[in-house]
Order: structure tokens, then C-alpha cells, then sequence
């Protein structure tokens, strides 16, 4: 017996060599490509009853089709036991020839296990390979692994199993070619005691007894459509389930522990309806005949979309009416319809390499943005999700150490990295900027093309790119000279965005605009930023406000070597008119006027009809104006004199643009002597708006637009912060009054939407005793969202003492705080100006212990950098920091991209309170 990973081949093969004559010295990172798996039968038997052996064993017969003659079968398998001894091999052509495996080996470094076999497999034919395999369900929450809760009726902690197998992690449950394009059809069988309930991506078949163990059970499966070997999904729990109605003959079940399942009812209504939503914008039904949802308690992911079987954290798909607010729901709705976006892009038509990760995510993103506006037109959700997508891509992309959204992947570490911001967000940045300059006819049909095209198989980016030039040329969405591939590689192929540089001609009515990457890093000569986009270019002026034509009047184009051709725009109008481009921000870029375009905007914006230029334009132009003085590409006095105008504006997305960028200036500002001033500035700027929503008075049910709950939820908070009107003292006297009740964990009088805002501000002003209270009401909390809310806001305290005693409860699972919920109460203590402090030295002192908390999954502990990369601004705690990823890096192994943009976002700050500190505080000093 041989248990994987503790022999490295460490041998290197040139990648030249042919895929057919593979030695046991093969470590090139893919799998050869001589063999196919053709069928899995999957047995696996789990042992939930005893909590000290947790444990599956299985068996796997894989049916293998021969492409190229080969002497050898190399596969995945990670930390599993296998008993070489049972492997067995046999030509399905004829029990007469005779076949067998002669030795093994393991590539750790690959999580190869190589077999040599005794004949030669030739062309042509087919095998069954069978392998046995054991090992204990992990703590780690990947592969097949063990999660838990409390049975409050019982008192016990009652355990079931689950799989996690996004990226690369089948291959820690059982043996398989554990990459994208090795489709097959699967065939599970689950056996488990027969108190528990067994789930896998498809229908029961049929269930028996188990002749070998008593009160045991087998559960078949039906066999399922070809799928990568990451969608699989099967899981033994005792959980309860409510069943939802659809039109046509799909089950859909939304499955919770059984203390929870109350919380079920609004995904149970959700889900069937976006479901149905995309089979009329895909025009594909649902491929398979019954699809579950399942929160699971312990999960690393957000949620993930296995095909017939989707699981979810619990804060992702559980909602309860009592306890979550609007931005939960919203967080739900949306969960939900990116992962079953996924069913068809993602699981019917599949990326043939991670390198294309973004056709999964950038599109799940984008379709499920869709999909609730579909549902809930009076969310806005398509211009919310747009903007916030937006605004972060223009923060995340202008750091030099980003990457381009689609990128060579080379090792199972670098798949893991590819889940980011640019994959989602920017993935969906770029399909929104396409589906506005195609129109929807042509979108629509270059989609479904490609989707019934590649059906059930794999593509890359250029097979979607043909299909929608296609689609394109037929609609006459763009001339026949333009294709879809030349614009959108410059998008997906390149790191960063452009900033368009416009300079107008008053007396021609003319413009010239040029482009180069936007970056943050100011000491990158702009002669080295280079870059060229497909740029299509629509505007609005004053005269003509016309921001609902989201189509292209222009292009910015390149040349074939990727230079920047010239473009000059006509028939603009004279000097007493602005111009917006980019109407709604339907592209991905930056734009600076020349000084006399801003005055008239700034003109308009104070002192005009402001409401006649577009919500999400308004957003932009804060964002712009604050960005480019952040650079030092424009005025510090020219951007806040645009910002002041917010004391007019009572939409959501401006206060959302300017929020998102004054909380960069304050994390800053507010170490410094001159944050009085900014403190003062903040509460001029806040007051008419606090005021006009009524303060923290509970008006929400008398606020029908829904977008005006999130203003007077974010406005509230900020308002508290900087102890503007009688926030505080409202705050509290909420507090107060839950603290009265007798049952505060059954009754809650503080108005749901305002929670976050009373709870931290009740915290950061009161006593021991006070945040005693909330710790009490998180570990009696049966509600995933709520417990995120408490998790939070008990990181607001000013006492030392309790941010301390946090930082070591957050680590300590005894506490009640899960790892996957760790990193909330860690950055609600970095992001606290007192907490900052404790949290970086407790990070650097324990980074050896936090490494090993997180490890396999290191992306979690990422998630920990962004308190310390927004808050550093000394040249002296810079090099701080650097010298000390210098002597950790082993423990910092996996975090490669995430410490590299947590240093640049570092000296950018460094680099801002050199330049612009004075100038800032100068400006705001003028104008309180």
C-alpha cells in the first residue's frame, strides 16, 4: 500500500516529447493525452457514526478509450490510500487478453499516479480500470470532507459529508483525470447508514441493502451527461428539504439542516424562476431532470455550481425575514443566479484549460446580473452590480501587478489565484461593455450559437469570439471590417484599462483623444505604460443628453502591431456645452477633460439640472475626478469641488462612488494631525442627505425604492462615523432597548437595515459589558447573516483589551467561529484605527500559525492583506511589511499575486501623502 504524496519524481521532460511515449519520469503539468476516459463507476461507502473515524473507502472502474499506443495510465489521485495490489485492468474487447499493472509511481509535485502496464495498450481499444481507495473525510474543506452542527434540540453536533472539487480537488476523493476536458458520463453509488439521506448530481436509481454491514444502504444514481470531473458532487447528511414547483418536470429541492430549513423559502421561490429565465435566454432547457441546493454549514467557497447539485455557504442561500436585510437578500438573489448561470456556461459548455476560467466566472457574473433585474426589476440590480464591478476593477486593475483576464496556468496554485476579482468582475465588465455596442439581437444569438455548439463539451475564449462575429456581421452590429476577436483580445489578453485622454476644440467643435494604461504607481514614466484597447466610444454633450444610446458613435482602434491610431471626434458643440463620454459606463475606462469641460460640469452638477446627466454618468464623474487627483493627473481643488455637489444628489450610485473613494482618503487622512479638517468636511457633506432620509429613523416601510434602503443604510453608517446630527445617540438608544428585552435573541427592536450601523456604533461608544452582549447574541444566532453582521460589528470597539481578546478568539474553533467566517472579524479589527495596529503586529507575529489555520485553501488567508495594504502610508512601515514577506515567504507560500498587489497598493499610499497630502488638506480647509 502506497499513500499518495510522499514520493516527489522530481525528473523534468521536455514538453517537445511525444504525449504516446510517456515514462515514469512524466511531469509536465497537463495529463498526456493518449488515453480518455470514456465512463466512471463510482462506489463510495462513507462512516458518519462515529466522530473519531470519519472516514470513506471506495472503489472507481473508469472505462478508457486508447487514443495512442502507450505502456503507461497516468491519472490524479492526492492523500489517498490505494491497495495496488486490487487494481485491476482488462480489455473490454475479449476476457481472453489478458492485461495487468506491473508497478507504480507518484508524481507529487502533479499529483500524478502513474501505472505501468504489463502489454502495451494499443489504438483503438478499450479498458476497465479498477481502483480501490480509502482515506478520512478532511478537515479542510476540499475534496470529500466532514462538516457539522449543533442540534439544538439534542445538544449534540451532528456531522455529514460533502465535496468541494473546484479547481483540482476530485482528485483527494477518488482517482480520476481530474482535468476540464476530460468529459465522461458518471455513474455514483453512495453507501451510508440508512438514517442518513445520500445526494449526487443526478436522480436516485435505486436503493438496497448493504449485505455486508447491517443498517447500511446502497444508493445508484442515475447515470449522468458527460461531465469534468470537477462538477461532480455527492454528499451524506440528515438535513430536511423543501421542494419547489416548476412548469416543466425538473425537481428542484433547496436542502438545510433541519433547524434552518424555515430559512429555505425565499431560494426555494428564487431559484425555480431564474432558472426558467435562462432557458428562454439560452434557449436550452435545463439539461438534467432535477437540480438541489444545499447550505452547508463549513464552506470555503462562496457556493459552487456542480452540475444537479449546487452547495452553498449558508449566508449564500439562506434568508430569514426576521433577521436578514435588503444587501442579504440581494447577496442571495445574486448567489444563486450566478451559480445556476454556470449549469449551462460552465457545466454544458466547459473551459478546455483554466487559462479561460473568466467564460465560467465573467459570464456567470454577468448573466446573473441579468437575471435579478429580470426578477426584481425595482432593485436596479444590473446598474448596481455594473457600478460596483466597475469601481472595483478600476482600483484592482490599475495596480501594475494585476494580470490579464485570460493568462497562462501552469500549476494547480496559479488555477486557485485565477478566482479573483479579474475573473468575475472584469470578466463581467467586458461582457456587459459587449452586449451594449452588439445590441441584444446579436448578443443573444451569438451566445446561443455557441452554447448549442459546443454543448456538452469544451471551448476556449476564440470559439466564443467566432460565434458572436458571426452573429455580429448577420445583425449588422458591427461593419464587416471589424471582428469581435481583434477588439475583445485587447480586453482579455492584456493587463489594465486606458484612461482617455479628451482635449477639446471650442472654436472647431472638435475633440482629440488618446489613450494609455491608467495606473496607480506614478513613478511608471508614461512613455512605459503602453497599451492599446478597441475602445467604443459614445457621448453625450449638454445640449444633446441623450444617455440611454449606449451605442457606439466612434472606435478608438490599434494597429496590427497594437499601436494607438489617432482619433479625432466632429461636430461637437461650442464652449458653453460639456461632454460626458462613455454614456452609462458601458466601457472599461478612465476619461480626463481638458480644465474648461470640468468647469462645466462642475457648473451643471452644483448649480443646474444635474439630474438630467445620467445616475451612473454622476458616479463616474466623482470617481474620475477623485482618481485622477489621487494621480496627480488632475486638481485636488477641481475634485472636490465637483464631490460638494453631493449635498444636492439623493440617488444611491453617486453616494456609492464617492463613499468607495473618500474611504481610501480617510484610511489614510485619519492618522494624520489634518483629519480634523476631514472630519469636519465629511459632516457638511453628509447632514442634507442624513437629514432628507430622516435620519436613523425607522422609515423604511414608508421608502418604496428599494435602492433608497441601501442609501439610508450606507449613509447611516458613514453618518455615525463622523458623528453627524443625533446618529449616535439614535444608535444607541436602539441598543439600549434590545439590551431591555427579555429575550433579546427572540426579539430584536432594532430596525433590520440599520443593524450593521447600531451595532458597531453601540460597540465603538460603549462598555465591556455592551460588547459582551453581542458576542452572546453570535453564539445564540441560528442565522448565517446575522452572525456575519455580529462577526463585524464586534470588531468596533475602542478597548484594546477586547480587540485583542478577539484576534485570539477568531483563530480558536472552540470559539464558535468558523474558518470560512474567520477573515470578517480579522478585517473588522484591521479596519478599525485601533484595531489596525493590534491586527498587523498579530499577523506578523503569527503568520507561521495563521498559514497552517488556513492552509490548503491560502486564498482565505488573502483575504486578510487588504486592511494592511489600505491603511500603510509611512515610507518606513512599507519597508516594514516588505522585509518581513522577505523572511516569511515559506509561510506566505500560495499568497505570491496577492502579497505583490498588497506592497503596490502600499507604495501608491506611500507615494499619495507625499505628493498630495498637503495639497488635499489645503482644499478642504477652503471649503468648511
Amino acid at each position: 500500500m502506497k499513500l499518495l504524496g510522499t514520493l516527489l519524481v522530481a525528473s523534468a521532460m521536455l514538453l517537445g516529447v511525444s504525449m504516446a511515449s510517456i515514462s515514469s519520469s512524466y511531469s509536465y503539468y497537463r495529463l498526456p493525452t493518449a488515453l480518455r476516459p470514456k465512463k466512471y463507476d463510482l462506489r463510495v461507502l462513507t462512516h458518519l457514526e462515529n466522530p473519531e473515524e470519519l472516514r470513506f473507502e471506495g472503489n472507481v472502474k473508469i472505462l478508457i478509450e486508447v487514443l495512442e499506443n502507450t505502456k503507461n495510465i497516468t491519472l490524479h489521485a492526492k492523500n489517498l490510500t490505494i491497495d495496488e495490489a486490487l487494481i485491476t485492468l482488462k480489455d473490454t474487447s475479449s476476457a481472453d487478453k489478458k492485461n495487468c499493472i506491473s508497478s507504480t509511481e507518484v508524481n507529487s509535485q502533479h499529483d500524478f499516479y502513474v501505472m505501468q502496464t504489463c502489454n502495451e495498450l494499443l489504438a483503438g481499444e478499450v479498458y476497465e480500470l479498477s481502483m480501490p481507495f480509502s482515506a478520512d473525510l478532511n478537515r479542510q474543506l476540499e475534496g470529500y470532507y466532514r462538516s457539522s452542527y449543533l442540534d439544538p434540540v439534542a445538544n449534540v453536533t451532528r456531522w455529514l459529508s460533502i465535496t468541494q472539487f473546484e479547481p483540482a480537488s476530485a482528485r483527494l476523493a477518488f482517482p480520476c483525470f481530474d482535468e476540464p476536458n476530460f468529459k465522461a458520463p458518471f455513474v455514483v453509488t453512495l453507501g451510508y447508514h440508512k438514517k442518513y439521506t445520500g445526494l449526487s448530481n443526478m436522480p436516485v436509481k435505486e436503493i438496497k441493502n448493504n449485505d455486508q454491514i447491517a443498517d447500511y444502504i446502497w444508493c445508484e444514481f442515475l447515470e449522468s451527461v458527460p461531465m469534468s470531473t470537477y462538477l461532480i458532487a455527492y454528499s451524506v447528511n440528515d438535513f430536511a428539504h423543501k421542494p419547489s414547483t416548476l412548469p416543466n418536470s425538473t425537481l428542484f429541492r433547496t436542502w438545510a439542516r433541519p433547524n434552518a430549513i424555515d430559512q429555505c423559502d425565499y431560494a426555494s421561490g428564487f431559484g425555480p424562476k431564474v432558472l426558467q429565465y435562462y432557458e428562454d435566454l439560452f434557449g436550452i432547457k435545463f439539461p438534467l431532470p432535477k437540480i438541489d441546493q444545499i447550505a452547508i454549514p463549513d464552506f470555503s467557497a462562496g457556493a459552487m455550481e456542480n452540475w444537479g447539485l449546487v452547495t452553498y455557504r449558508e449566508i449564500a442561500l439562506l434568508y430569514s425575514a426576521a433577521h436578514s436585510s435588503l444587501v442579504d437578500k440581494q447577496r442571495v438573489a445574486s448567489i444563486i443566479a450566478h451559480e445556476l448561470a454556470h449549469q449551462w456556461f460552465g457545466n454544458l459548455v466547459t473551459m478546455k484549460w483554466w487559462t479561460d476560467l473568466w467564460l465560467n466566472e465573467g459570464f456567470a457574473t454577468y448573466v446573473a446580473s441579468l437575471g435579478v433585474e429580470n426578477i426584481n426589476p425595482e432593485w436596479h440590480a444590473l446598474e448596481q452590480e455594473s457600478l460596483g464591478n466597475l469601481l472595483t476593477i478600476f482600483r484592482r486593475d490599475a495596480l501594475e501587478s494585476s494580470h490579464p483576464i485570460s493568462r497562462p496556468i501552469e500549476m494547480v496554485s496559479e488555477i486557485s489565484e485565477s478566482f479573483d476579482q479579474i475573473s468575475y468582475q472584469k470578466g463581467s465588465t467586458v461582457l456587459r461593455m459587449m452586449h451594449m455596442f452588439l445590441g441584444d439581437e446579436s448578443f443573444r444569438a451569438g451566445l446561443q450559437k455557441y452554447l448549442l455548439k459546443y454543448s456538452y463539451g469544451n471551448a476556449e475564449q476564440d470559439n466564443l469570439w467566432e460565434s458572436l462575429t458571426e452573429a455580429a456581421h448577420k445583425y449588422r452590429a458591427l461593419p464587416k471590417s471589424y471582428d469581435i476577436k481583434s477588439i475583445m483580445d485587447s480586453w482579455t489578453l492584456q493587463t489594465g484599462y486606458p484612461i482617455i485622454n479628451v482635449t477639446r476644440n471650442y472654436e472647431q467643435g472638435t475633440a482629440k483623444l488618446t489613450q494609455e494604461r491608467y495606473l496607480l504607481n506614478t513613478q511608471i514614466a508614461r512613455a512605459a505604460r503602453g497599451g492599446c484597447w478597441w475602445v467604443p466610444l459614445s457621448y453625450a454633450t449638454q445640449g444633446e443628453q441623450d444617455f440611454n444610446n449606449t451605442a457606439p458613435k466612434a472606435w478608438m482602434e490599434c494597429d496590427k502591431n497594437g499601436g494607438v491610431l489617432p482619433k479625432t471626434i466632429t461636430d461637437l458643440p461650442g464652449n458653453d456645452q460639456w461632454v460626458i463620454f462613455n454614456t452609462q459606463l458601458s466601457t472599461l475606462y478612465k476619461v480626463n477633460y481638458d480644465e474648461r469641460n470640468w468647469k462645466l460640469l462642475i457648473e451643471t452638477l452644483t448649480n443646474g439640472e444635474f439630474e438630467r446627466i445620467h445616475v451612473i454618468n454622476r458616479a463616474q464623474l466623482i470617481d474620475d475626478a477623485l482618481y485622477l487627483a489621487w494621480t496627480g493627473e488632475q486638481d485636488y481643488e477641481i475634485a472636490m469641488r465637483l464631490v460638494e455637489y453631493l449635498q444636492r444628489e439623493r440617488e444611491y450610485l453617486p453616494w456609492k462612488s464617492a463613499f468607495e473613494n473618500l474611504k481610501r482618503i480617510k484610511n489614510i487622512i485619519r492618522q494624520t494631525p489634518n483629519y480634523e479638517f476631514f472630519k469636519r468636511y465629511m459632516q457638511k457633506l453628509i447632514a442634507p442627505i442624513y437629514l432628507h432620509l430622516n435620519g436613523l429613523n425607522d422609515t423604511f416601510s414608508g421608502i418604496e425604492q428599494q435602492e433608497q434602503v441601501l442609501l439610508k443604510t450606507m449613509v447611516g453608517n458613514w453618518a455615525c462615523q463622523y458623528q453627524v446630527e443625533d446618529c449616535i445617540e439614535v444608535a444607541q438608544s436602539y441598543y439600549r432597548a434590545w439590551r431591555a428585552e427579555p429575550k433579546p435573541d427572540e426579539k430584536n427592536p432594532v430596525p433590520i437595515n440599520l443593524r450593521p450601523t447600531v451595532y458597531c456604533t453601540s460597540i465603538r461608544q460603549g462598555s465591556d459589558s455592551d460588547w459582551q452582549f453581542l458576542w452572546t447574541r453570535y453564539k445564540n444566532s441560528n442565522v448565517a447573516a446575522e452572525k456575519r453582521t455580529i462577526l463585524t460589528s464586534l470588531g468596533c470597539s475602542r478597548e484594546v483589551w477586547l480587540l485583542q481578546r478577539y484576534l485570539e478568539l477568531t483563530f480558536d474553533p472552540k470559539e464558535g467561529i468558523r474558518r470560512q467566517d474567520s477573515m470578517w472579524a480579522f478585517q473588522a479589527i484591521a479596519y478599525n484605527e485601533i484595531g489596525f495596529h493590534l491586527a498587523r503586529e498579530y499577523f506578523m507575529n503569527n503568520v507561521d500559525f495563521i498559514y497552517k489555520f488556513y492552509h490548503p485553501i491560502t486564498k482565505d488567508m488573502s483575504r486578510l492583506l487588504p486592511p494592511f495594504s489600505e491603511q500603510t502610508f509611512l515610507e518606513s512601515d512599507f519597508e516594514d511589511f516588505k522585509n518581513f514577506v522577505t523572511a516569511n515567504r515559506g509561510s506566505l507560500k500560495g499568497l505570491e499575486q496577492a502579497i505583490q498587489q498588497t506592497l503596490e497598493t502600499m507604495l501608491t499610499n506611500v507615494q499619495w501623502k507625499q505628493r498630495n497630502y498637503r495639497q488635499l488638506s489645503r482644499s478642504i480647509e477652503t471649503m468648511i
